[in-house]
């Protein structure tokens, strides 16, 4: 174990008051030293302090879900809003009869076939089980049970049901090692339990039941055929990106006969997009002039789908209403049908930057790599293993912040399996900027 204490300097974010933060590595240590430190890190959980553990998905903050004032100290330390409801992680289904009313036989076979596991159900909440800050005052509340050894021993030593969003900064790229945790919270929670890198490397998919119906609020870990697999209708919610669930729902449509897989309002037949609020042309493209925003998916006539400004109603799920996932630098997305000709628009759009004083950054797969000049260039893996890229994706952002990247160009990939949740997220890391090549 060490403690990192903190630059005097230090100021941190608003008025939060600085602390030491400890760091217990637990890779290489013995067994029995291992038990003490999950040990001691349950005990500040247990006293109402933050503690960032490792998940199969990423790093998560964790607090006591039941304590008001330890779900406020998440909120503090992150800068997050506090409308945004928080993901309660539990170490068994015992802890969950406590969390939440009478769930119905589909959620007995997800948590049967996807727990523990990358997977979160919004159940109806047991009233007064949870601060209702963790729900932000909804009448529903987010579980999940974590595929991972130390966050299971940890949640269920600390004898608490154990509130976690991801432990970045809000807005941040997620953090898929203790490093990343370190960067941002330093100084802002007690402690952060070192487990190595994660697995799946983007967040859980969450998913809310209507009678038999399986409704995706965001996409992650768990695909949309996985779900589909159960036999249950699945549907994607209108808050995800109408690009991305139109890709997804043709391909599961095209390749896997899924039927089963829809929008919320739109079938895969008749579904059309149009977001040209949020995308541009090359002949037109000025990204510079994209403001970066938040857009929520309506159903329009004839069965399109279009894009609007987002309500202010507090989101069902977290993920839903607020940027996430930005590097520091301005990043914008370019999609189309030819890669040579996205990869030529990129390079164009590169060295025009350069010009302009800009350090140039292109995020992109292993198979086209070698085609780009720019100050920092960093690969997403193979276009063929997408579970890589999603590995790999909030790493390389955070590498774009390390090198001092200011605009960045990055690449799509097909939003098929897991490559939906890894276009979700690109797609709010750009703040929404998308230029469509021919």
């Amino acid at each position: 174990m060490t403690v990192n204490n903190k630059d005097p300097q230090y100021s941190g974010f608003g008025s939060l008051p600085k602390e030491q933060t400890k760091v217990w590595h637990l890779q290489g240590a013995e067994p029995a030293e291992e038990e003490q430190w999950i040990q001691e890190a349950a005990l500040c959980l247990a006293e109402g302090k933050t503690v960032a553990f490792p998940t199969e998905t990423v790093y998560g903050l964790g607090a006591d879900a039941t304590s008001t004032e330890a779900v406020e100290s998440i909120f503090a330390a992150k800068g997050r809003p506090s409308d945004n409801p928080l993901i309660v992680h539990i170490a068994h289904r015992e802890q969950l009869d406590n969390l939440v009313l009478p769930y119905n036989e589909l959620a007995c076979r997800l948590m049967e076939h996807f727990w523990p596991g990358p997977l979160t159900l919004v159940l109806p909440a047991r009233p007064g089980a949870v601060s209702p800050r963790v729900t932000a005052g909804l009448s529903t509340v987010a579980v999940r049970m974590p595929d991972h050894e130390v966050a299971l021993r940890l949640i269920a030593a600390s004898g608490k049901p154990i509130a976690a969003p991801s432990a970045n900064r809000s807005g941040r790229p997620s953090p898929t090692r203790a490093e990343h945790v370190e960067t941002d919270l330093a100084g802002r929670i007690a402690g952060v339990v070192d487990g190595g890198s994660t697995g799946v490397g983007v967040e859980s998919t969450v998913v809310e039941l209507d009678g038999d119906r399986i409704h995706v609020l965001r996409p992650g870990g768990v695909t949309l055929d996985m779900l589909a697999e159960l036999g249950a209708p699945v549907t994607v919610d209108r808050a995800v990106d109408p690009t991305l669930v139109a890709a997804e729902v043709a391909t599961n449509h095209e390749h896997s006969g899924q039927d089963n897989i829809l929008t919320e309002s739109a079938s895969a037949e008749n579904e059309t997009v149009s977001i040209e609020s949020n995308t541009v042309n090359i002949d037109s493209a000025d990204i510079e002039q994209l403001p970066p925003r938040e857009l929520v998916v309506e159903p329009a006539k004839d069965g399109q789908v279009s894009a609007s400004k987002p309500d202010a109603a507090a989101p069902r799920s977290p993920g839903m209403k607020y940027a996430h996932y930005a590097p520091q630098g301005t990043m914008y997305l370019v999609q189309g049908d030819n890669d040579q000709a996205v990869s030529a628009y990129i390079q164009a759009d590169l060295d025009d930057a350069k010009q302009r004083g800009e350090m140039t950054g292109v995020l992109t797969f292993h198979e086209h790599a070698d085609r780009y000049r720019a100050d920092v260039v960093v690969e997403l893996g193979s276009l063929q293993q997408l579970e890589q890229a999603a590995q790999l994706l909030y790493d390389a952002l955070r590498r774009f912040d390390e090198a001092g990247a200011t605009y960045i160009a990055a690449e799509t990939c097909p939003a098929d399996g897991i490559g939906l949740a890894v276009m979700n997220r690109l797609v709010k890391a750009a703040g929404h900027r998308l230029v469509r090549v021919p």
